[in-house]
């Protein structure tokens, strides 16, 4: 009986023009985005630098398998997405860790997970590229977020508070300039309310930080204290070792004190990490959070200082207003890695919705003072 044939999978079919060109379109992004990395590394030092080149090498690895496929440098190149060209721009002109958010979200959406000619390492590449951007983002975040926070809740309420004031008080049927005197009031009321409620927060949230690290004030007691009859251990269990880890911790403490070895490695109990850099720094917070708040509240009463009345302001207003929500609800979306257009949608709605409910009770108080 003779032997069965031995089973080929069937060829692959030879690649339509189609392919070829969705093969040049990858083959202009990957380039795109290894110019990306290698944009962001030039400013940056250190680990960064070091992982951004290695981001931008894996697309240099990407690069090779289209051209491998495509035989060779096509003679014409497909146009940049659109994603790579604003990439490409604002690495040259705005912070990176904004960059580096606008990247989070496109290396989420990666081109491969669907593609027969990718291979699997290179869709698991984009996959930990995400990681890789999404990690760095997060660092950038930390950074930044106490003096972030101040100035996009800043700017935030000073254009919500303050579009609600006027609206308010103009549908009362004041005079024009009544309405500017009360929103140039309540900016520099809410402005000092936010920074000195700021400078209170951060102050206090780094002070109960800072009371809750651990400190060397019983560093030079360790030199005579008993290896076997101490309570040292008892010090790493309060901060949630276990008891034979604490236990074997402490006993090589008190013998590198003790100059039994000389290993600096373990001469302090156990080290930490300042936090306070994630709180961020008081005066930095307070002084944002005025200059924000200002700047969002100075918004709504412009068209009263430029000698606007009546119906007209009250339009403009909301047009500036409404462009500065959106402007600021999408920025949070983006460096918090959501999407733009939904969170400037939301702070359109939340903006508005206040700004109506004080207009429809100005409009109440006016009529019954008629």
């Amino acid at each position: 009986m003779s032997a069965p044939a031995a089973h080929h999978p069937a060829p692959s079919p030879a690649p339509s023009e189609r392919d070829r060109r969705r093969w040049a379109r990858f083959l202009v992004d990957e380039r795109a985005e290894a110019r990306l990395y290698r944009q962001l590394a030039s400013r940056r030092t250190g680990e960064e630098r070091a992982i951004l080149e290695a981001l931008a090498d894996a697309e240099g690895r990407h690069e090779a398998h289209w051209l491998e496929l495509l035989g060779g440098e096509p003679k014409r190149l497909p146009r940049r997405s659109l994603d790579t060209v604003v990439l490409g721009w604002m690495a040259k002109r705005f912070g990176w860790i904004f960059v580096l958010a606008l990247a989070q979200n496109a290396e989420r959406r990666s081109p491969y997970d669907d593609e027969p000619f990718a291979t699997a390492a290179m869709a698991a590449d984009e996959k930990i590229h995400g990681e890789v951007i999404r990690t760095l983002a997060a660092r950038g975040r930390r950074r930044l977020s106490g003096t972030f926070r101040a100035a996009v809740f800043g700017a935030n309420d000073g254009l919500v508070s303050n579009l609600a004031l006027v609206m308010g008080i103009g549908a009362t049927g004041v005079a024009s300039q009544f309405v500017l005197f009360s929103g140039i009031a309540g900016l520099l009321a809410g402005a000092l309310s936010m920074g000195a409620g700021e400078f209170v927060s951060v102050r206090s949230q780094r002070e109960l930080l800072s009371a809750t690290e651990p400190n060397d004030d019983a560093q030079h007691a360790l030199i005579d204290l008993d290896l076997d009859a101490n309570e040292l251990a008892l010090v790493y269990r309060a901060r949630g070792m276990s008891e034979a880890d604490a236990t074997a911790r402490a006993r090589r403490v008190i013998q590198v004190a003790q100059g039994s070895e000389a290993d600096s490695a373990v001469t302090a109990p156990i080290g930490t990490h300042d936090d306070n850099e994630v709180v961020g720094r008081a005066w930095g917070a307070a002084i944002s959070s005025f200059l924000f708040f200002a700047s969002g509240a100075i918004i709504p009463v412009l068209p009263w200082i430029f000698g606007l009345s009546g119906l007209a302001a009250v339009i403009t207003a909301l047009v500036l207003v409404g462009i500065a929500l959106m402007l600021t609800g999408a920025t949070v979306g983006v460096l918090s890695g959501g999407p733009p257009l939904k969170r400037a949608l939301r702070q359109l709605a939340i903006g508005y919705g206040a700004a109506a409910v004080t207009y429809a009770l100005g409009l109440l108080f006016g009529v019954t003072l008629g």
